[in-house]
């Protein structure tokens, strides 16, 4: 293995080993020399990526004793490489119901901000992505356009810390379609909740727009509760 991204692929594996229970917290990793040989790459290559894994919270170092796997309450949970790491997981259907009950937190209130905050032109973007929903033709462009109606929302709601938080319910969403299979009936009934959202943000109706959100995540929830008894 060579290349200027091999660290970067090093530490997504190792990463990947590490959320889905391979290593878990409190173990000691290999050293240097051993990852050297398990994946044949060089020791710069595994100093990166120990670097890169440390910086997300997932490993800690230290001298004459190694690397070893933090606890979970550690990890960078909103990064967007643990957040697929995580979503690749054994235990994916407990992923995404966790990511479900901090929509449940989050999304009922950024909606009714901007239902108050959203200017004409955040408006517009909301609008578009919603259109763009019902025009597409494929799942990956549906849901493309779903993840930029939430963002549109969480942008509208005017409040700074809501924004980051657009990478958990991007690859919530994106994982989401992964795991379920919609038929048409589903999409359709799942672009009218969509709808009912938008409608409440244009006519700047804050409690309409709570119950609207609600709507759209007990819908979700079902989603996963299906998928869960058929696998």
């Amino acid at each position: 293995m060579s290349g200027p991204s091999v660290h970067m692929s090093l530490a997504e594996d190792i990463g990947l080993r590490i959320v889905r229970g391979d290593y878990p917290p409190g173990t000691i990793l290999p050293n240097e020399a051993q990852w050297t040989e398990i994946f044949n790459v060089s020791r710069t290559a595994v100093r990166e990526a120990i670097k890169i894994l440390m910086a997300k919270g997932l490993l800690a170092s230290r001298p004459k004793i190694g690397s070893w796997v933090e606890p979970k309450e550690r990890w960078n949970l909103l990064d967007r490489d643990v957040l697929s790491w995580y979503a690749h997981s054994p235990d994916r259907i407990q992923f995404l119901k966790t990511v479900q009950e901090f929509r449940h937190i989050i999304e009922p209130e950024a909606t009714a901000l901007a239902t108050i905050r959203r200017s004409e032109e955040q408006m517009a973007e909301i609008s578009e992505a919603l259109r763009d929903m019902g025009q597409a033709t494929t799942l990956q462009a549906r849901t493309q356009a779903d993840t930029r109606f939430h963002l549109a929302i969480l942008r509208a709601s005017g409040n700074d810390l809501l924004i980051p938080l657009g990478t958990l319910i991007e690859s919530a969403l994106n994982h989401l379609f992964l795991l379920v299979t919609r038929n048409d009936s589903t999409l359709v009934h799942a672009l009218r909740l969509h709808e009912n959202i938008e409608k409440s943000i244009r006519l700047q109706r804050p409690n309409a727009a709570r119950n609207a959100v609600r709507r759209l995540l007990a819908n979700t929830d079902a989603l996963i509760a299906h998928s869960e008894r058929n696998m």
